[in-house]
């Protein structure tokens, strides 16, 4: 395993990530695997992540769904239960592990702390931060008071990208 770290915007470092990805919920009755890097990761300070996350934001590693996989038990659909996103919990304890928004069914928004090793794991941008707590800090390089625009994102993807490598 590499002793590679990068290095964020708050001067903490972090490990660099190992594929595949493997991790499960706090009772390990779900489990998951990404076998693909994540495109990018976030902090989200909006309230609807506050309250399902019973925390200041939640976090997210934006995967590919083609490297995403449900390796043991039956995630059930739980937060909101609309058309246009789906957050999945484990049924048993309940933990909060993936969202797939249904408008890009090609992306799964995986809780990188489900990851058995999480290590590696910053996020490179904070959304929301117009209903930010005062207090919280996620020393992420980027941040967007909403959703950054979608004209932004091949760029923020890019630059995520470059961030990774050695």
């Amino acid at each position: 395993m590499s002793n590679h770290r990068q290095r964020f915007a708050f001067g903490a470092s972090v490990h660099a990530m190992k594929l595949p990805l493997e991790g499960g919920c706090r009772c390990d009755a779900v489990r998951i695997r990404v076998t693909e890097a994540p495109l990018i990761t976030f902090a989200c300070h909006c309230n609807g992540c506050q309250r399902m996350s019973s925390s200041a934001f939640s976090l997210t590693a934006l995967c590919l769904a083609s490297g995403f996989t449900v390796t043991k038990g039956e995630p059930v659909i739980g937060g909101l239960h609309g058309e246009d996103v789906q957050h999945y919990f484990c049924g048993h304890c309940m933990t909060w592990m993936f969202t797939r928004p249904a408008p890009l069914p090609h992306i799964v928004n995986v809780r990188p702390t489900m990851f058995d090793d999480h290590a590696w794991f910053a996020p490179f941008a904070e959304t929301f931060t117009k209903t930010k707590l005062p207090w919280a800090q996620t020393g992420a390089v980027h941040s967007f008071e909403e959703f950054p625009p979608m004209d932004a994102f091949e760029d923020l993807v890019k630059a995520y990208a470059a961030q990774q490598k050695p």
